[in-house]
């Protein structure tokens, strides 16, 4: 699986073999000291994978049910009347497909796939960028897309990529997609970066955003025996960017059209959310709960009691 995708979570290896996580870690373990993969938190790639880049086919296989809940609950920060951009990527695909249900929508793309998943939406505007087509992942790129960008304001970005560390921010394999994606990100007041587990903790070779200016990090619940994800997780967050977990068992908040979307603040157990975001205002951040209080987190209706406590 490894050799035909290029990178494999955990997860998936444990449901194509059906066995557990556990035991596919530690297959994991021993193919890395035969030489035959590199580990990466939460799974797997092939040798020299820094600066290998999966194609959009290899790509579009991975953690698709994770793309799935982080696309969900990135669309309800989405409200009627943006204008946002959105860069290339199969999550950012996903999320497209979602966005086509927001009135008065402007969205400003680099990615062909983001484009086609927005053609037959009514009530959106579809802006594209110029540029040069990289065949391996449907997006434009080169300095025709990086002009095309300049003096554009819009509220938000959603960015994906390749890595994702405390230390360096968001990183690509690529140079041209890298510049891209720093051309977008200067275009707007805030960065939505959304990122499935197997991204935390690897790096590659081409920075897109550095951590500073990362505003918030939309991602899925890391697997529980991954303690590497949880901590890059909290380092993100003690850096100020807002942390926010998609999945099944999250709780739900209203998306922009009405629907319930998957959405929790609180990714982590044992730990709570603060109201001090970067720079002072609101939002959302990992802190360690206190010692104090052994007891889990409360859910369903003592939750909301205890969030409008807080309040």
């Amino acid at each position: 699986m490894v050799r035909a995708n290029g990178a494999v979570s955990l997860r998936e290896l444990a449901r194509v073999v059906q066995t557990s996580e556990v035991t596919v870690r530690r297959d994991v373990r021993a193919l890395e000291a035969e030489g035959l993969l590199d580990r990466r938190h939460g799974g797997a790639v092939l040798p020299g994978g820094f600066t290998r880049e999966s194609g959009f086919p290899q790509k579009s296989h991975l953690a698709t049910a994770e793309k799935t809940a982080i696309a969900d609950l990135a669309a309800s920060l989405v409200g009627e009347g943006e204008a946002i951009v959105v860069g290339a990527g199969t999550t950012t695909q996903e999320l497209a497909r979602r966005l086509a249900r927001v009135p008065g929508l402007t969205v400003v793309t680099n990615s062909l796939l983001v484009a086609q998943a927005l053609a037959h939406a009514n009530r959106v505007e579809v802006v594209m960028t110029g540029g040069t087509l990289r065949g391996s992942n449907y997006a434009l790129v080169g300095s025709g897309a990086e002009q095309s960008l300049q003096g554009l304001r819009v509220s938000r970005a959603f960015l994906s990529g390749s890595g994702l560390t405390a230390e360096r921010g968001l990183s690509t394999s690529n140079m041209l997609s890298s510049s891209v994606d720093r051309a977008l990100v200067q275009a707007a007041a805030e960065v939505v970066v959304l990122a499935d587990h197997t991204k935390l903790g690897s790096d590659t070779m081409f920075q897109t955003v550095p951590t500073e200016l990362i505003t918030r990090l939309v991602t899925d619940e890391p697997p529980v025996h991954d303690e590497r994800a949880a901590a890059e997780l909290q380092a993100l967050a003690d850096q100020g960017v807002e942390v926010t977990v998609a999945g099944p068992d999250a709780d739900t908040a209203d998306g922009p059209s009405g629907d319930r979307r998957p959405r929790r603040d609180m990714p982590l157990p044992g730990q709570r959310r603060t109201t001090t975001g970067r720079n002072g205002g609101l939002g959302p951040q990992l802190r360690s709960a206190s010692p104090l209080s052994d007891q889990p987190p409360p859910t369903g209706e003592r939750a909301r009691v205890a969030d409008l406590r807080r309040r």
